[in-house]
């Protein structure tokens, strides 16, 4: 085993800000610190620069029919959207349908709802985590008013079928949400058929803080935030121009060759982890189906912390699910909904690539991991009763 490194496959959790991202965002610390509110130089000089920003992101979206409401970050993004749409159309209904392998920051907007007098219906997931349409279907009633399916999960990858999902929407008249933080740049996202998107500027080497919700022009939504009317009037608040600018930057940069490059490696790592024995893949196998940077494996007999805590002794940053709740010593709720066992959850481990991995980074970490994995199974007293 070679010398300690530092191998960063955590970037499901967040990313380092591109060089080019850090550059376009310095000047509007100090130099171009104005109120974008502002009617002066200063203030034109700071609304420029957000305008531009919000072009360069609809553009890369492809968001003819949508606005683009900046927030700060994807919860905010998300609480927004379900929100504020529950209370824009309680006159129409007050049921909302989501999964149960949503973000924690969803199923906590959904059940603060709840509180409110709003049903919400917690749609199941097959083995790979994907949705059945048919019962979408089913759960959709003359009340219904929202469904808020998450497009690239988090944890295991799955990439849903957005547009099936949005032409039954469209045909029931509900307003279809998707949360879209770990895909945004690295699939397509079908705007045509989605009312409401939620994406943020951390998962894509932009800076932390800032997101946006895109809200299709004729939808009904309540602002979550009431003050000066900021934001088209649906988020008061003085703007973050500089983490605007930076997001807008990082959208820029963002190139094809970048997930390309991350499908690849993520294979490897893949491939590799798959060749300790008693282990499994959560969520499909790699391709179009699954985001390009996501493995997510489970290590039977033994703890995912107890592997995630010896990488990182080996340099190697990797984690035990969704960085929001990773502290948590529940099991995964999104590895208990396809069906593993609290045990099995216990031993799945996250790793996510980046752009500036490289190979022989993923040849160390499956090096380590085989090692590591085999050390642990020989200290668990679950492994030595199973053979």
């Amino acid at each position: 085993m070679i010398g300690i490194k530092r191998i960063y496959l955590d970037h499901a959790a967040t990313t380092p800000i591109a060089k080019e991202v850090l550059e376009a965002i310095k000047p509007f610390f100090n130099k171009k610190f104005g109120n974008a509110s502002s009617l002066h130089s200063f203030g034109r000089e700071a609304r420029e620069a957000i305008e531009h920003a919000r072009d360069i992101i609809k553009k890369k979206a492809n968001a003819k029919d949508h606005e683009l409401i900046f927030t700060s970050g994807g919860t905010e993004a998300n609480n927004f959207a379900i929100k504020g749409i529950a209370f824009a159309n309680r006159k129409k209904g007050k049921h909302i349908i989501t999964t149960k392998i949503e973000h924690d920051c969803v199923l906590n907007a959904c059940k603060w709802l709840e509180k409110q007098g709003f049903e919400v219906t917690y749609l199941n997931v097959d083995k790979e985590g994907f949705i059945n349409l048919n019962e979408l279907e089913d759960k959709i009633r003359k009340d219904t008013i929202l469904v808020s399916v998450i497009h690239g999960n988090n944890e295991i990858g799955t990439i849903q079928d957005l547009e099936s999902i949005g032409r039954i929407c469209k045909e029931h008249e509900v307003y279809f949400h998707t949360d879209a933080c770990q895909s945004f740049t690295k699939t397509k996202i079908p705007m045509e058929y989605v009312d409401l998107i939620t994406i943020n500027a951390h998962k894509i080497y932009g800076p932390k803080g800032i997101g946006g919700l895109f809200i299709r022009k004729d939808v009904k939504i309540d602002p979550l935030l009431h003050g000066g009317g900021h934001e088209f009037g649906l988020r008061s608040g003085t703007e973050n121009v500089a983490s605007i600018v930076g997001f807008g930057k990082a959208v820029e940069i963002a190139r094809k060759e970048h997930v390309d490059k991350m499908q690849a490696l993520n294979k490897m790592l893949i491939k590799g982890a798959l060749e300790i024995e008693e282990t499994r893949l959560n969520g499909p196998l790699p391709g179009e189906k699954r985001l390009c940077n996501n493995a997510n494996i489970s290590f039977k007999w033994i703890e995912g912390e107890a592997i995630v805590l010896r990488l990182d002794s080996f340099g190697i940053a990797a984690s035990t699910g969704s960085a929001c709740s990773s502290r948590s010593l529940e099991p995964s709720h999104v590895l208990l909904a396809i069906g593993l066992t609290p045990e099995d959850a216990h031993g799945s481990v996250r790793f996510s690539v980046g752009k500036e991995n490289t190979k022989e980074e993923i040849k160390y970490t499956i090096e380590c991991l085989k090692k590591i994995v085999e050390d642990l199974r020989k200290a668990s007293p679950f492994y030595k009763t199973s053979r």
